[in-house]
């Protein structure tokens, strides 16, 4: 199933355009009956986004961490970056935005972009760590250090970044992160990664592969599924109401942003002179945010705002296929290297 995750990525956005309404009906919050008078309110994106954070938290090896010691270069640039990059591609975009025709002075889109690079690294950039040899651990302690630092990185950044925003995005950008005990990232980030690491590292070790082998194809399906629910609320947001120049700012900002973050990232490996698996870490790092609570953040907060869903899907498409060339070339700079790697 995950080497045919972006299949099924492609085929969920298919579903959407095909078969919107079970994805609108999910979309909505929906609520439970507690006794007599209480009711509980759920809503699906959240409950997903959960779902797909324990399951990450459960595949963490956080006893490979430890040679992080050694040689923690990688992990302190990446996350030094992780803070550095919002601040130097969004003020650029906003400033290209507000050169268009748009309304909002394109402050939607850049409210878009903000929860992209502001979110923590995706724990899906271990898989393509592994698929092209690069360093895991190094990895590893990338996703876990942005996750549990999320709670301070996210509003440090939009914080810094609002004052771009016009239109009424800054006050419900700044309410929505700072909502609740801790917040979106503390509740909706921390708590269930922190969960699904917990419960790997206290269950016996049959239990656990019990657990791993039911929970990871069922959160698997869970992100398709909420790729599903996202995309129905972009796309038939855009297809009730064609905007095709807001669709060509979308993906070019999106493109424009993707293209910079693996930029940044690879040049710095260069810079550092890391040795190949961990420049490739680094570049991915970088590269790879966590655009499924990005989008789950702009559904709860700005529900009726959907478009606002396009940047973030481009975004998503856009960094797998730029972690695959990373992969590929990896792939090859290894096989140069170690010719006989895969026919011994």
């Amino acid at each position: 199933m995950r080497r045919r995750l972006g299949r099924g990525v492609v085929l969920s956005y298919a579903a959407a355009l095909l078969l919107p309404g079970p994805g609108l009906w999910l979309r909505r919050a929906h609520s439970l009956p507690l006794g007599a008078a209480d009711r509980l309110s759920l809503s699906t994106a959240p409950l997903l986004l959960s779902l797909v954070l324990f399951s990450a938290g459960l595949q963490v090896p956080v006893r490979t961490l430890g040679t992080l010691l050694r040689r923690p270069i990688a992990l302190l640039a990446a996350l030094v970056l992780h803070l550095a990059i919002p601040l130097l591609a969004i003020p650029a975009v906003a400033f290209l935005l507000r050169r268009t025709p748009d309304t909002d002075g394109g402050s939607g889109l850049v409210t878009a972009m903000i929860l992209i690079v502001a979110m923590p690294v995706a724990a899906g950039s271990t898989v393509w760590t592994g698929k092209g040899g690069g360093d895991q651990p190094t990895m590893v302690g990338l996703v876990l250090a942005s996750t549990l630092l999320s709670p301070l990185t996210i509003p440090l950044v939009t914080s810094a970044l609002v004052p771009l925003l016009g239109g009424g995005y800054a006050d419900r950008l700044t309410g929505a992160l700072h909502a609740g005990d801790g917040g979106f990232a503390l509740v909706g980030v921390v708590l269930p990664c922190t969960a699904g690491i917990l419960c790997r590292l206290a269950l016996p070790a049959p239990w656990l592969r019990r657990v791993v082998g039911i929970g990871v194809p069922v959160a698997l399906v869970g992100s398709l599924l909420l790729t599903y629910v996202n995309a129905c609320g972009a796309l038939g947001s855009f297809l009730a109401r064609p905007r095709p120049l807001l669709l060509a700012a979308a993906l070019a900002v999106a493109a424009g942003v993707c293209l910079l973050s693996f930029m940044v990232g690879r040049g710095a490996a260069r810079l550092l002179g890391l040795d190949a698996s961990a420049a490739s870490s680094l570049t991915l790092a970088c590269g790879m945010n966590n655009s499924s609570a990005s989008a789950v953040l702009i559904t709860t907060t700005l529900p009726d705002k959907p478009h606002l869903l396009l940047p973030v899907l481009a975004y998503g498409l856009l960094q797998k296929t730029a972690a695959g060339r990373v992969v590929r070339r990896q792939r090859l700079r290894a096989d140069v290297t170690h010719p006989m790697a895969h026919t011994s």
